[in-house]
């Protein structure tokens, strides 16, 4: 066991430009969980081709906070890609809620959703289906391979960043043009 371990929680992983895998390929990560037993997050920048009115029709909900009807619902990851999950601010939580940070929640809950339509919801969220996780050691060694920049967590790119915006932004935050950036980096 690792005595000494350094958690990403709450931080973005930044895919880099050789990362070979088109379920991760130019995206964004909000780490929700990382443990020396594993990581789950979240990916931020992919939107799916099913908008909220799709989800809420499949599940027979109705919307009433009708400006959400063509809100996007984003590709979390390929891990439980029919399970819902809501990364959201921690103004409103359910009986499920997991706090991340102090400004930051996960929820998984139909209770959820259903305040979200109704306008109930949090001030700021992202609905996604499916997740990213790694088991121990996997994400760590993924880290020294260069397959991701690790940058803290910004609220604003998180939340309020339009989703083919959010990948400039996150590198931004680092003060890095991946463009600029070599598939080679570190491997000489």
């Amino acid at each position: 066991m690792n005595t000494f371990f350094d958690s990403f929680k709450n931080h973005f992983l930044i895919s880099m430009p050789h990362l070979d895998d088109p379920h991760f390929e130019h995206t964004v990560i909000y780490l929700c969980q990382h443990t020396e037993d594993g990581a789950m997050g979240i990916i931020i920048n992919r939107p799916s081709n099913i908008d909220f009115t799709e989800l809420a029709n499949h599940l027979d909900m109705s919307i009433s906070a009708h400006h959400l009807a063509a809100e996007s619902i984003y590709t979390g990851g390929p891990v439980e890609a029919e399970r819902g999950f809501i990364l959201h601010t921690t103004d409103k939580k359910w009986s499920n809620t997991l706090p991340v940070t102090d400004e930051v929640s996960l929820s998984a809950s139909l209770e959820a959703l259903e305040d979200i339509a109704q306008g109930n919801g949090p001030n700021a969220f992202r609905i996604t289906l499916g997740c990213a996780g790694w088991d121990a050691g996997q994400l760590e060694s993924e880290i020294a391979n260069n397959d991701w920049l690790v940058c803290e967590a910004d609220l604003d790119v998180l939340f309020h960043t339009p989703s083919d915006m959010q990948f400039t932004a996150a590198t931004q935050v680092l003060g890095i043009d991946m463009t600029r950036l070599s598939p080679d980096i570190g491997h000489g």
